[in-house]
């Protein structure tokens, strides 16, 4: 495992057991988001970094009990906390690393990634990792509930340049890695950035 991936499941690790309790109003956020994936009964659809599994109620209205809702997540007690909170039974989670999905290439018609970006070490090939179990035309939702300044501000930092989720960085790395960016908003209330897979 590398020092990313330790890092990463000990941060959210530590934090997994009460971080519901720590954010409890993001649910309208989230299945505001959801609706705005536009899934339809039947779809599959993954939620990439699913941590304590909040998108998956919303994930599994939107595609009905025909669709398939995957949650995957590297930190086993991020997991544990989606089962412990009941969502389990909303879609199946798997432990696992979204640098190597075991999905099957082409089988998904939608991504949600909820806070994900920040935290890939390799944002390249992992955004590309996501395209690649998505079907042509397929969608990507890119989601925080606040917006880059608001979480900025919460962790005592400022705005960088370099900041992935700056429209000017992340089109461009989106364009790169199989998808094109169709809508773009971040204000306080929330981030979401949409796209589509390429052909």
């Amino acid at each position: 495992m590398s020092d990313d991936h330790t890092h990463v499941q000990e941060f959210f690790g530590a934090r997994a057991a009460d971080w519901d309790s720590r954010f409890p109003d993001d649910g309208p956020a989230y299945a505001a988001a959801v609706a705005d994936l536009g899934l339809r009964e039947g779809d599959r659809v993954l939620d990439a970094g699913c941590g304590t599994g909040r998108a998956l109620t919303p994930l599994r209205a939107a595609v009905g009990a025909s669709g398939v809702v995957v949650g995957v997540d590297l930190t086993p007690a991020m997991l544990q906390a989606a089962v412990h909170a009941g969502r389990g039974h909303d879609g199946q989670l798997v432990l696992a690393d979204v640098a190597g999905l075991p999905l099957r290439s082409h089988s998904l018609d939608a991504v949600f990634a909820a806070g994900l970006i920040a935290h890939l070490p390799q944002p390249d090939e992992n955004v590309r990792e996501l395209a690649r179990v998505v079907r042509p035309g397929g969608k990507l939702a890119l989601f925080h509930p606040i917006g880059r300044a608001a979480l900025a501000a919460r962790q005592g930092r400022q705005i960088t340049p370099d900041d992935l989720r700056a429209e000017a960085n992340l089109r461009p790395l989106l364009a790169g890695s199989g998808w094109r960016m169709t809508s773009y908003v971040d204000e306080d209330a929330r981030f979401l950035a949409m796209a589509v897979r390429e052909d």
